[in-house]
């Protein structure tokens, strides 16, 4: 009996801001990834989301929402965003149902005029609108460009969104795990969130604490209270520092919890709960290389 061939491939969201890309690209991988804004908050500014099945990977590539640049940071951003189409397997043309198809949406359609792979057409939030309206506005699109498929979705219930996968699946040509099977992103938003908790901890017992302690983020899913969940380790190198970052009745570690939870709330646009752990690792610098180096640093913003 033959194996059907994996496949694997690249697949670029592309789209206004605020039409819900990262939305969309939280509910391909199953998680809360993408930073749910349209500021530039990262470095790259393009995640890098992977989802793995059992017969294909699909590594999908968020772009900052495409927008008239006012500044040199928004051409930045904007170049990002093209450059993405580079290379890719498949583009993904998200717009808002809600709104009004607009000078952006038209740029866009002619920025990927000439992309010789498969461009899909999500029109997203179909829950704001009427079932009725869902043709004329797909209508209103096929008049500017054709496109190889028409997925009207909702990013943030689910609808037609398995369906698009596997549509994209299709697509894809054989190919490559490009990363593990547990991997569900390349972008470091972990350790963002990891940075803004070490910031507290460096914030709040300043001298007591060397700046060599690290901090790893374990997980980040969403709880059945429907918050942002982050469990994370402070780890440091001795039991006396450990008793430091807990403090008298753990009022230091609670303090930090609450300082940080801002910060990554305000990140994530979410709520969030978040689960604090000190370890003791004796000479972790020397086994694991780098930790303290993971995260942005504040000059690279």
């Amino acid at each position: 009996m033959s194996k059907e061939a994996f496949k694997s491939g690249f697949v670029a969201i592309i789209g206004r801001p605020n039409v819900g890309k990262s939305t969309l690209l939280n509910r391909f991988v199953g998680q809360k990834i993408a930073i749910m804004s349209d500021k530039a908050q990262t470095t790259r500014n393009r995640i890098q989301g992977v989802l793995t099945t059992d017969q294909a990977q699909i590594v999908f590539i968020d772009t900052p929402g495409i927008h008239k640049p006012k500044h040199a940071l928004g051409d930045f951003m904007v170049n990002t965003a093209y450059s993405a189409l580079k290379g890719v397997d498949a583009v993904l043309f998200v717009v808002n149902a809600a709104e009004k198809m607009g000078p952006g949406d038209r740029l866009i359609m002619e920025r990927i005029q000439n992309v010789k792979v498969p461009v899909f057409l999500v029109i997203n939030k179909i829950d704001l609108v009427k079932p009725d309206d869902l043709l004329p506005i797909i209508e209103g699109y096929q008049a500017v460009r054709s496109f190889d498929q028409v997925f009207p979705i909702s990013a943030t219930q689910g609808n037609n969104v398995p369906e698009l996968v596997a549509k994209l699946q299709e697509a894809l040509p054989e190919g490559p795990k490009y990363y593990p099977d547990s991997q569900i992103m390349d972008h470091p938003e972990y350790f963002v969130v990891a940075e803004f908790i070490r910031e507290k901890i460096l914030l709040l017992t300043q001298e007591e604490i060397p700046h060599s302690v690290a901090v790893q983020v374990q997980s980040m899913q969403r709880n059945e209270n429907g918050k942002i969940e982050v469990q994370a380790s402070i780890i440091v190198e001795r039991k006396s520092q450990k008793g430091i970052i807990i403090g008298a009745g753990g009022q230091m570690i609670k303090k930090i919890g609450q300082l940080a939870r801002r910060d990554i709330e305000q990140l994530l646009d979410d709520k969030v709960y978040l689960d604090l752990w000190v370890k003791v690792q004796k000479n972790w610098r020397d086994r694991q290389t780098n930790l303290s180096d993971f995260g942005y640093r504040p000059d690279n913003y």
